[in-house]
């Protein structure tokens, strides 16, 4: 269940999607059209371990194709956008533009926020 104060545009964005480094894997493949496991690794700065598991769940969720085979005699992954991972990406990015817009600098800010006050002490222990 979302809180009414939450912006729509958050409560539309994609789980499978929305996570940063799997955004940041789609918008390489976005670009790309196509790229291996090392230039991905690289280009997001993901451990092999991490890049591998948010493959996979980008695999699971039907939003890139995954192809294992050889360049020479070193195993070699390729990676491609689906048709429903353009259009995911595409979405995310509309979803995260009008949450940009919705929220606009300054709007519905506290005046003690805009005047640069402290807000009041709600936790003692942190200050």
């Amino acid at each position: 269940m979302s809180d009414p104060t939450t912006p729509q545009a958050v409560i539309n964005l994609s789980e499978a999607v929305h996570q940063r480094s799997r955004l940041a894997i789609l918008a390489v493949l976005y670009e790309l059209t196509s790229a291996d496991f090392n230039l991905l690794k690289r280009m997001t700065g993901l451990s092999e371990g991490n890049l591998g598991r948010h493959i996979q769940v980008l695999e699971g969720a039907r939003l890139v194709h995954v192809v294992k085979g050889y360049s020479g005699r070193k195993p070699q992954t390729i990676l491609r956008l689906s048709p429903e991972g353009v259009t995911a990406f595409e979405d995310e990015v509309q979803v995260l533009k009008r949450l940009v817009s919705e929220t606009e600098v300054g709007k519905d800010v506290p005046s003690r926020v805009k005047q640069g006050k402290k807000a009041s002490k709600i936790d003692p222990v942190l200050g």
